[in-house]
């Protein structure tokens, strides 16, 4: 052990004997369940870093799924299977920067938002 590992530990030692642990809340209390106990412990951390950092599963998700369509609008070469592929796309980027704008990150589709309204009455 080094020092500052040893320094610490009588700290917390000297502070459970005094009682200054006592008053936490939760104290006494079973730990809340990891939300994250069905993601392998070698990749926890990461999940956890992640997820402090305000990125969701469902937001990669999301990329995934308007790359993998831009992808199909690319190969395509039926007009109307592209503008039904332009339709899920648009979807997807409005939930997309819905979910953004929840967490007050910057976009790069400021040009986008402006004509949300203008999409989102043309697809409903």
């Amino acid at each position: 052990m080094d020092l500052f590992s040893i320094i610490a530990e009588e700290k917390i030692k000297k502070a459970y004997k005094d009682g200054e642990f006592e008053n936490l809340p939760g104290y006494g209390k079973p730990l809340p369940k990891d939300d994250l106990a069905a993601v392998p412990e070698s990749m926890r951390m990461a999940y956890r870093i992640l997820k402090n950092a305000g990125y969701t599963p469902e937001e990669n998700d999301l990329k995934n799924e308007i790359k993998s369509i831009e992808d199909l609008i690319k190969l395509c070469d039926d007009p109307q299977e592209k503008k039904e592929l332009q339709k899920k796309v648009n979807e997807k980027l409005l939930h997309y920067n819905r979910i953004l704008s929840k967490r007050k990150t910057n976009t790069n589709s400021a040009v986008f938002k402006s004509y949300e309204n203008k999409i989102q009455n043309k697809l409903l």
